[in-house]
């Protein structure tokens, strides 16, 4: 039995479709349908139902792949660990980010890396949402807040520190808050969480010096905190954001930073990555590049 044939079909289970197991095996669709069709034949019955709209497994194919998931899994973490012990970073490195860290602070590096290490391909997904590292195939991600995977390795990054933003035109028009209470009476800025199901509250430091959450009323609500930072730039209301994100922005006036003195909200920054990735030299790479520019 063609072994690369069982994986074309464990690749087309995970994924549901052809197409995203031939973009993720970097192979074509025809490859994949024509390995497929031999180890049916070769086999004797049907392992996959096949229409327009979707792909599923037959009885057949659901024991195929539940007794060859694992094996598959197991050589192909093999395959990694071996090409990942050369010394030069090479093939493709597959990693996720927040959205805004992704676009502000790793697109910007990725040139860095490619120059440094020309044989390094790069494939990054920058998505608020929560990605399954290992189900999903990816060798690295740059998570905020405490890790909750035991699969994984953490490694720590300088922290992420937030501030509370409006324009010059906003605070013009509808004064500046000079206590937390008072932002009640502003238009606030904010993020539903569509994956958790709630809004992300903000957090300003207390008498004691603890930072606690508030949950702004809600004026304005994205699914993400890219469209924060436009919003308050065109001037819809007060935001809280991360500093590095609007640095530029505060900088140069275009942005003013609402009660300072009451920031306090902080985050732990971390590199993680599956604990099979430990010894991967795509992995140090990336971790050597983000601690040299961390400055965020």
């Amino acid at each position: 039995m063609d072994l690369n044939a069982v994986h074309m079909l464990v690749k087309v289970a995970e994924m549901k479709s052809f197409t995203q197991a031939a973009h993720c095996l970097g192979t074509t669709q025809s490859r994949i349908s024509r390995a497929i069709a031999q180890l049916e034949a070769e086999l004797g019955t049907r392992l996959l139902h096949r229409n327009t709209r979707n792909v599923s497994l037959t009885p057949d194919g659901c024991t195929l792949v539940d007794r060859s998931a694992e094996l598959i899994a197991g050589l192909d973490e093999a395959r990694k660990l071996l090409l990942d012990r050369r010394c030069e970073p090479t093939g493709v490195l597959r990693m996720t980010a927040p959205s805004v860290l992704g676009r502000v602070v790793l697109t910007p590096l990725l040139g860095q890396l490619l120059e440094q290490y020309p044989a390094l391909q790069i494939d990054a997904s920058f998505t608020d949402r929560l990605v399954d590292m290992v189900d999903e195939g990816f060798d690295a991600a740059l998570r905020i807040g405490p890790l909750a995977d035991s699969r994984m390795i953490a490694r720590s990054l300088p922290p992420l520190h937030w501030v509370t933003v409006a324009s010059p035109q906003y605070l013009a028009r509808h004064g500046t808050p000079q206590t937390q209470e008072a932002l009640a009476e502003h238009r606030c800025l904010s993020v539903y969480n569509h994956y958790r199901g709630f809004l992300v509250p903000w957090q300003f430091k207390q008498a004691e010096g603890k930072a606690e959450d508030w949950l702004p009323p809600v004026s304005i609500s994205f699914d993400s905190g890219d469209p924060l930072i436009e919003g308050a730039l065109a001037g819809l209301g007060v935001a809280q954001v991360m500093e590095f994100a609007v640095r530029e922005h505060i900088a140069s006036g275009r942005l003013v930073r609402v009660l300072p003195q009451l920031e306090g909200r902080s985050r732990e920054l971390s590199l993680v990555y599956p604990r099979t990735r430990h010894a991967s030299p795509k992995i140090k790479a990336l971790g050597a590049l983000l601690l040299a520019h961390s400055h965020w």
